[in-house]
Parts: structure tokens; sequence; C-alpha cells
């Protein structure tokens, strides 16, 4: 079984952990060119990540720059055909479910059914305490949370939950999602993030876990629903060190994965031999143009080999 691959998108989110100098100044038609390329590509989602507000104390490593994830995949959604859309990761416990369920219900009607909802608990106190949400019980709420947002986002008119945290029922929303079933993927490495992925998600979305921690993880994962006995399909993922294809120039950084496309491939079969079904990719670049160089070089020579 090969490795699919996604792109956490440039430009809309700025951390000085990933962005790329070029990013601030770009915009809306780098992110239209980006993500057509990507989707022409072969690249099985486009990611966006969620922060309503970013606190002074944070602001000059992690940057303001954060685009609202449901506006910038809906948008995305006009101008790409087979991508899916991936919240990595939507900060739900700053919001009421139904609140929730209504942007990306619609998301996912208007897209043609190419969702996936990528949940965290959320890191930054001030942002909850703004919007009156406890950050201190941000666990327990996203637990519950993924529970409401299965029923509001199912088949059903008119969802019901009746939970400590939330409690509805007797509200219609429609559009309905159009798949079936909106995969729920859940990210963080913490033990309480892989028991929350293990026993409530469709999907694992590690947070920065390096190459020799993903096996004891996976294995974690793996046992935590054999004990539980669930069976369903599951979806386990990585972030890969940053990526250059061929001989850069210029400096990329130490970390980087850089050279010949069969020996980049080589490197990343090793995720899908630890028992990774996705891995989501960054490529280092001088601006739009090298990136989109990138990920056409990416799908040409190194993708058919994993």
């Amino acid at each position: 079984m090969s490795l699919s691959y996604g792109i956490q998108l440039p430009v809309q989110s700025q951390s000085t952990l990933y962005a790329e100098p070029w990013e601030a100044a770009a915009g809306a038609d780098d992110l239209v060119e980006i993500a057509r390329a990507a989707d022409r590509a072969g690249f099985a989602y486009l990611a966006a990540c969620d922060h309503v507000g970013v606190p002074r104390r944070l602001a000059s490593a992690m940057s303001t720059v954060w685009y609202d994830p449901v506006a910038t995949l809906a948008f995305l959604a006009g101008v790409t055909r087979r991508a899916r859309l991936l919240s990595h990761v939507a900060v739900v416990g700053l919001r009421h479910p139904l609140l929730t369920a209504k942007s990306y219900a619609t998301l996912d009607h208007l897209s043609g059914g190419r969702l996936v909802l990528g949940v965290g608990a959320g890191h930054v106190r001030e942002e909850f305490e703004a919007l009156g949400t406890d950050f201190d019980r941000r666990g327990a709420v996203l637990d519950e949370s993924i529970d409401a947002l299965r029923a509001a986002l199912g088949s059903e008119e008119f969802p019901e939950h009746h939970g400590k945290y939330y409690d509805f029922a007797g509200l219609g929303q429609r559009p309905r999602p159009t798949q079936e079933r909106v995969p729920v993927w859940v990210g963080g490495s913490s033990p309480a993030a892989v028991r929350r992925a293990a026993l409530r998600g469709d999907g694992w979305l590690p947070q920065g876990d390096p190459r020799e921690r993903l096996p004891g993880q996976i294995e974690k994962l793996l046992r935590l629903r054999a004990e539980a006995g669930v069976e369903a399909p599951f979806t386990v993922g990585a972030i890969t060190e940053p990526l250059y294809v061929g001989r850069p120039g210029w400096e990329v950084g130490r970390r980087t994965l850089s050279g010949a496309p069969a020996a980049l491939a080589e490197s990343l079969r090793a995720y899908r031999a630890m028992g990774v079904h996705q891995i989501q990719v960054r490529f280092r670049s001088r601006g739009r143009t090298e990136l989109l160089d990138q990920i056409a070089a990416f799908a040409a020579d190194v993708a058919p080999d994993l």
C-alpha cells in the first residue's frame, strides 16, 4: 500500500517555526496557484490551521497571521476539484459544536464531500479566556465536542446531543454534509491526545513527533483500539521533515531532506514501514515559483515510488 501525501498550505499560517520569508508578502493569488498545483499533482489534501487570536507574548514567534480555516478552505474548494480539505487542526472547544457543525457541514456540502475535520485541544490560554471558554478543561471539552460533532455532522436534520458541557435537540441544520460520515482526525501527541485519537477518531495527526518516537506512538494507538474492540478503518498520519527535491543551491537547514528523488522516496518509505498511511509534507522555497516547481517535482519523481 502506497503512502498518500498532503500539504499544510503556506501563507495561511505564518509561525516562525516554518514560514518562509516570502510568505509575509503573499496572499490570495498565491494560495490559489499553490492549491491548484497541489490538486493537479495528486496531493491527498490541503490543510489550514486555526487560531482566533494570538496574544502579544506569543506574537513574535507565532505571528498573528492565521487565516480562518473554514473561509480559506471554502475559498480554495472553488478552485480545486479533487484534493480533500483538512482543518489541521480546528480548536473546536473555542466554539459551540452547533456553530462548528454549521460551518463545516456547509463546507462539505459546497465542496462535494471533501472535508476532513481535524480537531485539537488548543494551547493558548488567552484565546480561550477571551472567548469565555474553559482552558483548563479543554481536554474534557474536546472529548465531548467530538461526540457532539458526530451527531451534528451526521445525517439527521435535527441532531441531538445531551452531555455535560453541551445539550441540544430540536434545532434543524441544513445543508447536511455530502459525506455520510465526515472523517474526524484527532491532533496532538500527548498521552491524552493519543488516547483520544485511538478511541474517538478516524485518524491521528501527530504534532511534531520525530521519526524515532512514532513507532511507539503507533503501537500505543493500535493497542488502545484493540483493547477497546474498535475495528473501524483508521488513518495514521505523520509530519515529515522539511523537503527539497534535488540539490539545493542555498542553505535549506540541516533538518531538511534533500537530494535525488529516489533517495527522498527511500527515506520517506520508512514512514510506511512504521505503519503510517499519510504524510504531510512541506517544501523549502524562496518564492511561489520555486514552491510550485517543488510540488511538481515531488509528484512526478518522488511520489510514484512511495
